[in-house]
């Protein structure tokens, strides 16, 4: 068991380790497009790479009517093992859409796990944002 301090500081040396390792900067973190958000997760059960889809119920329900537009494209070329969630309750009980790749078996607390953490992200977050270029304009509003 970790304390919330050495929780803390496992999980800001696992991203500082990551962003040296893979010093790219992502263009996921502003898509320009309301609602449409890009994250990847890491906590002490399992590693997540996802497409979040957020906002007002209307803006929402247009986004993910697009993304599911696009399901067998980014199914096929792009997340061959994607899961599309069309109702996803967060911890905060905000309610979101997702589309989402992740490992189980990995734990942020556990070194021994990082190396295939950090593959798993680059793999993921560059066939995410490939997708993303080739269907940005298809997304906008």
């Amino acid at each position: 068991m970790f304390s919330k301090e050495e929780s803390r500081r496992l999980r800001e040396e696992f991203w500082i380790s990551y962003g040296k390792s893979y010093p790219k900067k992502w263009i996921l973190y502003k898509t320009k497009i309301k609602g449409l958000t890009f994250k990847f997760t890491f906590d002490s059960k399992k590693a997540l790479v996802s497409i979040d889809v957020e906002g007002d119920l209307e803006q929402r329900i247009l986004l993910w009517e697009k993304l599911l537009s696009l399901k067998s494209v980014l199914l096929e070329d792009y997340w061959h093992n994607a899961i599309f969630e069309e109702y996803h309750l967060l911890e905060n009980q905000k309610e979101i859409s997702r589309i989402y790749v992740e490992i189980k078996g990995v734990s942020i607390h556990n070194k021994n796990t990082w190396l295939q953490t950090m593959l798993f992200f680059n793999e993921n977050m560059n066939l995410v944002e490939a997708f993303f270029e080739d269907f940005r304009e298809i997304l906008k509003p």
